[in-house]
């Protein structure tokens, strides 16, 4: 397997050809924000991967109404009770959760953070990707595209989320070092396809000339590219996450790119440390994916189901 990350220099070094233990049927709470995007989707798969391939068992811990901070720290004091293992940790909010990974704390529960960086609490490890680069690689391959100059737009996610915010900052930086390339607008389409679908419609009937669109996840450049079709208007459009629906479009020539964050990888890795850390053995305190783009040179390695992937070995991912 490629090697797709890269460790904090802070990282515990961990001994050469350490494996885990022996499974010991550990149960692993895992948080994610919602049932609507493919992303959360695709990081619980890679959690349950992980735990089956070592013996543990998941449960799943995700909001009925999307991105509900009430009812995420609802659940966290359904998980107090429960008292699982360990817990696999996506805030709805990187600051308003920090309440409750300090119950878990004093619950004496190991919080693994995945995803979104919290704001506080004590965590055993962060698992994630560096948000600003990974939209800084997107931005850069739409700009190679329309060959540093035109109009474009960026449809960010949800005002306040640390993750949108370093994303957009990266696009926004990139298209500030080409003086030929214009910034039209940016407006936010919360993560959900239906809602940039309708931002898109807004942003054609405000701007007759649109020759590119960035926006700051896979589900919104879908939602977007809808718009497009069905406006009969053409741009190029890049979105942020490396989702199936993402490669499914780049493969159909929609989609010129997508950032990689490989959310199934962040799942398998988050709940690998989990188990590696109740079994005693080194972890990382952090850990980033490295920054990479999925277009048409390189989508066939990620075309499948996210089912269909399996979670590498620790000693592939470890430091060496």
């Amino acid at each position: 397997m490629k090697a797709l990350y890269s460790v904090l220099a802070t990282a515990i070094a961990i001994g050469a050809g350490a494996g885990l233990a022996r499974a010991e049927g550990e149960t692993i709470a895992v948080f994610t924000k919602n049932q609507t995007n493919p992303f959360f989707q695709n990081v619980r798969v890679g959690a349950e991967n992980a735990a089956k391939q070592l013996g543990a068992k998941i449960i799943q811990y995700v909001p009925t109404k999307p991105d509900s901070i009430p009812e995420q720290l609802s659940q966290v004091e359904d998980v107090i009770v429960k008292k699982p293992d360990s817990i696999v940790f996506t805030p709805v909010d990187y600051k308003a959760l920090v309440p409750g990974v300090e119950k878990m704390n004093a619950a004496g529960i190991p919080v693994v953070n995945v995803t979104d960086h919290m704001a506080g609490g004590k965590i055993v490890s962060y698992v994630g990707i560096d948000d600003y680069k990974v939209g800084r690689a997107t931005a850069e391959a739409l700009m190679k595209a329309l060959s540093g100059k035109g109009n474009v737009v960026i449809i960010e996610g949800v005002k306040g989320s640390i993750s949108n915010q370093d994303r957009t900052r990266g696009l926004t930086d990139v298209v500030k070092e080409h003086p030929d390339v214009k910034l039209l607008a940016t407006q936010a389409g919360n993560f959900q396809r239906l809602n940039a679908l309708q931002v898109m419609e807004n942003l054609m009937q405000s701007f007759p000339k649109i020759d590119g669109v960035m926006a700051a996840n896979d589900a919104m450049a879908i939602g977007a590219i809808e718009a497009l079709d069905a406006a009969n208007r053409k741009a190029i459009v890049v979105g942020i996450n490396g989702t199936k629906e993402a490669v499914d479009a780049v493969k159909a020539g929609k989609l010129l790119a997508s950032g990689q964050a490989d959310p199934f990888m962040q799942g398998c890795l988050g709940t690998i440390i989990a188990i590696r850390s109740l079994r005693k053995q080194p972890t990382p305190p952090e850990l980033y994916l490295k920054p990479s783009v999925i277009d048409a040179s390189n989508y066939k390695e990620f075309d499948m189901p996210v089912e269909a992937r399996a979670c590498p070995k620790w000693e592939a991912v470890a430091p060496n």
